[in-house]
């Protein structure tokens, strides 16, 4: 097995320095002079060293590729890499090119490759998507049919020639230079283009080479969402488990898969986006079955090639996950807050306190009740005023929000509806079950025209109602912990700024707060240290640093801050798979 995987990072770590090379002759004049001048003097380099932008952008391509161990992409070096060494082999019974000493060790090179693409074949084990050949060949003739009419049009613009010419001649010049990256001057004769767009169209070939590899290489993405069984299932596992994890019931979400133990006593729920398999919270269901549901999760994503990344992990799951090899980051921090220990009183709660009596003063009143008992009519119009009252066209939420209010099968979860002294709706506060006896928030809408405080005159009203003797605000079921936001990097700001802090600390700090005013980090931790909750700390797992930036794009589009280009907006609601 060491071998195995030996002879895969030695072809990987093979094609990274080749991509290196090529590019640093693509801007390194001399050198890319050298290389060309070798290769047309009946010499020859090793596998891919062809001095280029276009062929380092292939060569990279193909390092990512295999680094990532796609079959596919094995298959093509293997394929691409033994005709270059046949060929390799054929040129070297010339007798002035057997003379030359580099053309052995080019030889050799090319040679030592191929032992090491064949040595390694098991550790090239992840599949692709299916369509991806379809896909490949609609990219490439599409992309090629665009690309050389866009080449004709530049050429069209551009011609400097006195001769005349037609627009399939232009058209057959720039096809020309599209797959063979020097156009056959003599065969289109009457063209004269500037260099530059030789150049641009050159760049459209590579891009074009690109699209369709990454159409032929792409990551499975169509992954089973969660069946009616597999949701009905998820439910049975709150029931028992629920309260171990305040996330749990995000993992309903049904544009998320699910994992399962082989007992069926634990499940891993987790979204694959930009080829990241990414898990929320902890799994499901009893600990000691963690890792039955952890191992077959881990397996499909390297069967398929996906980066494994948990988002949103407690402690005790955290350190399941890194007992399977996953390192651990610390996001930030939940605010979870004891019904029994909360209390208005104090210095500290002055500001607070202050707030909700100037709101209650003005006639505000909250109204809660769960789901299932809001008539269809309300709820519908309660729905119609959250999405009125939301920033910006998406519904955000993965791993700390549901995303479907108002769903009949959420029925348990509790709304808190606020309105003015002139019975006005303002604001909502919508709460899933957090096991038996507690709450998580789900969603929090305002009227921007509202008063200041209205959110913590809310929050304030349910603890209050849920502290008074005898009272349950839940649709008669008692709430004891309630869990709220979810602080960013809370520990740096309040590390950051005591006494003593270092400047890094300070420094992470102030960037911290710089990045503030367009996120929202800083207030968010303001706002729920203002309840004084116990903090939660949560982690995000990831297999290797280098990955953390994708896994990041990854996290952000789920969360609904960033979103695919293109994707139709019937689509995209078939795939949140609401019921109704």
């Amino acid at each position: 097995m060491g071998n195995t995987r030996g002879a895969a990072a030695f072809a990987v770590w093979y094609l990274r320095a080749v991509a290196f090379v090529n590019f640093l002759s693509a801007v390194w004049v001399s050198l890319g002079q050298d290389v060309r001048r070798h290769n047309q003097e009946n010499l020859f380099t090793p596998y891919l060293l062809t001095a280029g932008f276009a062929s380092g952008a292939f060569t990279a391509f193909l390092a990512v590729t295999m680094g990532r161990r796609k079959r596919a992409a094995w298959i093509l070096n293997l394929c691409l890499s033994g005709a270059f060494l046949g060929l390799f082999a054929l040129a070297m019974a010339v007798p002035e090119i057997r003379r030359q000493p580099q053309n052995w060790v080019s030889l050799a090179l090319t040679a030592v490759f191929v032992a090491a693409l064949v040595a390694g074949r098991r550790a090239f084990y992840a599949k692709g998507d299916r369509s991806n050949p379809r896909l490949a060949a609609a990219v490439g003739a599409g992309g090629l049919l665009a690309a050389s009419l866009l080449a004709a049009l530049l050429v069209t613009a551009t011609d400097r020639s006195s001769a005349p010419s037609t627009f399939l001649e232009r058209w057959r010049y720039g096809a020309l230079r599209l797959v063979s990256v020097t156009a056959d001057d003599q065969g289109v004769a009457g063209i004269a283009t500037p260099t530059w767009v030789d150049v641009a169209v050159n760049v459209l070939s590579t891009a074009l080479v690109l699209a369709v590899l990454y159409a032929a290489f792409r990551s499975r993405r169509a992954v089973d969402p969660l069946t009616e069984d597999d949701e009905k299932r998820l439910r049975e596992l709150l029931d028992r488990h629920g309260e171990r994890d305040s996330l749990g019931y995000f993992a309903l979400r049904r544009e998320k898969s699910v994992c399962w133990s082989p007992t069926g006593k634990a499940a891993v729920a987790y979204r694959v986006l930009g080829g990241v398999s990414l898990a929320s919270g902890d799994p499901l269901g009893d600990p000691e079955a963690w890792p039955g549901a952890i191992d077959p999760w881990l397996a499909e994503a390297r069967a398929h090639g996906w980066i494994p990344a948990v988002m949103g992990a407690g402690e005790e799951a955290g350190t399941v996950y890194a007992r399977h090899g996953l390192d651990a980051l610390e996001l930030g921090d939940e605010a979870v807050v004891d019904v029994a220990e909360f209390t208005l009183e104090g210095r500290a709660m002055r500001t607070v306190r202050q707030a909700c009596n100037r709101v209650r003063r003005a006639g505000y009143t909250v109204r809660v009740r769960r789901h299932e008992d809001i008539p269809a009519e309300e709820m519908a119009a309660l729905v119609r005023r959250a999405d009125d009252w939301r920033d910006g066209a998406t519904e955000r939420g993965f791993s700390m929000a549901l995303g479907r209010l108002g769903d009949p099968e959420d029925g348990r979860c509790v709304m808190l509806e606020c309105a003015d002294a002139g019975g006005e709706l303002r604001a909502l506060l919508s709460f899933v079950p957090w096991g038996p006896h507690g709450l998580s928030l789900d969603l929090m809408r305002r009227d921007r025209d509202c008063d200041n405080g209205l959110i913590e005159f809310m929050v304030i009203e349910l603890l209050r109602l849920a502290r008074r003797t005898g009272e349950a605000p839940a649709g008669g079921v008692p709430v004891t912990q309630v869990s709220l936001n979810f602080a960013v990097f809370r520990s740096v700001f309040e590390r950051g700024s005591r006494l003593g802090a270092g400047p890094v600390l300070r420094l992470w700090r102030s960037l911290l707060g710089f990045f503030s005013r367009w996120w929202q980090i800083e207030s968010l931790y303001r706002a729920n240290a203002k309840y004084r909750p116990v903090w939660e700390p949560r982690f995000l797992l990831f297999e290797k640093s280098a990955d953390l930036l994708r896994i990041g794009v990854a996290a952000a589009r789920a969360e609904g801050f960033l979103e695919a280009p293109g994707l139709p907006k019937w689509l995209h609601r078939r795939r949140l798979g609401t019921r109704r």
